[in-house]
């Protein structure tokens, strides 16, 4: 991320799938300077009451810092369940993991190439239990004969995720406990 930063001339626009507010804020805030950024809320793994909860948390977060704007989406969970179909019973961080990565930042790669981005990325690498060389792996497939680049990031990297709980504190974000599916939260 850093060369890709480093390589700008002017300031691209990106389109930032974020998964929640808490793991969105140490990363809006280390782009802000670089990109302009619009805010993409994609996530139908996440069930319904789980989900309005975490997109109003973003949307305040946004409203409070102006980091970004957002552009919606739709939340339809069975987008979710067919993308992972055959795979509910594998671990956390497996198979099922994968698809559901693949699933939205498809989503998300789509709507910036609608939108005219220059770039698409995702708040998902600031997780410790994310693994960010299979999610940058799916990015850059997903970029391959678009108009729209990849942004390479790994967030938690450069104390990314304590900052995302420092920021969370700071602005007191509702941090949730799992990932968002049902299966996560089961502890599969």
């Amino acid at each position: 991320m850093e060369n890709q930063i480093s390589a700008l001339d002017k300031k691209p626009s990106l389109l930032l799938h974020c998964c929640c507010a808490p793991c969105s804020s140490a990363c809006l805030e280390r782009l802000k300077e670089f990109f302009d950024i619009t805010v993409f809320f994609y996530n139908p793994n996440i069930g319904d009451g789980e989900y309005l909860k975490r997109k109003a948390e973003l949307l305040r977060l946004i409203s409070e810092t102006g980091w970004a704007k957002t552009a919606d989406c739709g939340h339809d969970p069975a987008e979710y369940y067919s993308a992972v179909r055959g795979l509910e019973s594998e671990k956390e961080g497996g198979k099922r993991c994968e698809a559901c990565f693949a699933l939205r930042l498809a989503k998300t790669a789509e709507a910036a190439e609608k939108l005219g981005c220059d770039y698409f990325g995702t708040t998902l690498t600031i997780s410790p239990l994310k693994n960010a060389a299979l999610i940058n792996r799916i990015g850059e497939q997903l970029s391959v004969g678009k108009s729209v680049h990849w942004l390479y990031s790994d967030f938690k990297k450069r104390g990314g995720y304590l900052r995302s709980l420092r920021l969370s504190e700071q602005y007191g974000l509702y941090r949730q406990s799992y990932c968002g599916c049902e299966f996560s939260k089961r502890g599969n």
